[in-house]
């Protein structure tokens, strides 16, 4: 990977609370602030670090229906594709799209506030995009495990 232990330790951290001031994980990691902040900066610039966000409760922003749905393509030349990876990228419902092995072609997790909104947006979104042929949507009964950090 190219990093040492104190670039792993500042991306662990990091991952566990990205609002960790610069002089905190100096503190920390027993570094002074400048190293901290120098190292932070080549992470972003290697792209080890690609954003920093805050993660939202989906109930709390109305967004509490997450269904994954797999889509198949009538045609699968790399032009249609790529055009269906821009125009669902879009659609502000589509929190992530993944092209897949196996039977389908994508599989896509979508989060809209209720069924009805769900409804709407296969119908007056998904459904209407050339190419597709295929939408199969499973729903989130419950969530055991949802973790954004990946060990080191």
């Amino acid at each position: 990977m190219g990093l040492d232990a104190t670039d792993i330790e500042i991306l662990r951290l990091l991952q566990q609370d990205a609002t960790y001031t610069n002089k905190q994980l100096s503190f920390k990691l027993n570094k002074s602030v400048a190293t901290i902040h120098e190292r932070i900066r080549r992470l972003k610039e290697q792209g080890y670090i690609k954003k920093i966000v805050a993660i939202l409760d989906r109930k709390k922003v109305d967004r509490s229906l997450i269904a994954f749905s797999h889509v198949f393509l009538k045609e699968h030349t790399a032009e249609t594709l790529g055009a269906f990876e821009q125009q669902v990228a879009k659609f502000t419902e589509v929190m992530e799209c993944f092209q897949m092995t196996g039977a389908y072609d994508f599989i896509l997790r979508i989060a809209t506030c209720d069924m009805d909104a769900y409804h709407l947006f296969l119908r007056n979104k998904l459904a209407t995009l050339p190419n597709v042929s295929t939408v199969q949507s499973f729903f989130v009964l419950s969530e055991t495990k949802s973790d954004t950090a990946y060990p080191l």
